[in-house]
């Protein structure tokens, strides 16, 4: 199986959820920043994609944006788990991601994960956790 997490992070707080979700799907998992990405959604088994909530509870609009968007049509059949962290608001930019991943015809794995700010330990632990449950899905 081949795994990737592919993410955008403004502060580090959604990097630090990427690499924990990737400590949980195990050693065979690739972290990608998105704008490190070159390579094709469709090589991957199960994909983790994570962005942080932006201005109105938005993806963030300069990269992540425009790359789900040139891929989404790519992720029917795909197993995917989405996460983030925010900082404000209650998780609406979540639940509308979940919506249109699931429009897509993606195979979407529980709720997307969140976490207000920094992940602290059990942050942490709760990305971990999220990880296993996505690479046993």
């Amino acid at each position: 199986m081949k795994n990737a997490v592919i993410y955008w992070s403004g502060t580090g707080n959604t990097t630090v959820m990427a690499n924990e979700i990737a400590a949980g799907m195990g050693a065979d998992t690739e972290v990608f920043a998105v704008s490190a990405f070159t390579g094709n959604v469709a090589d991957y088994d199960k994909i983790a994609f994570g962005c942080s909530a932006m201005g109105d509870e938005v993806l963030e609009e300069a990269e992540f944006e425009p790359f789900f968007t040139s891929i989404e049509g790519s992720l029917k059949g795909k197993k995917v788990a989405l996460f983030g962290s925010y900082g404000w608001g209650d998780g609406q930019w979540m639940r509308d991601w979940q919506d249109r991943t699931q429009k897509a015809g993606a195979n979407l794995y529980d709720d997307g994960l969140i976490i207000c700010g920094f992940p602290d330990a059990d942050g942490k632990e709760r990305c971990k956790s999220y990880g296993q449950g996505f690479a046993a899905f």
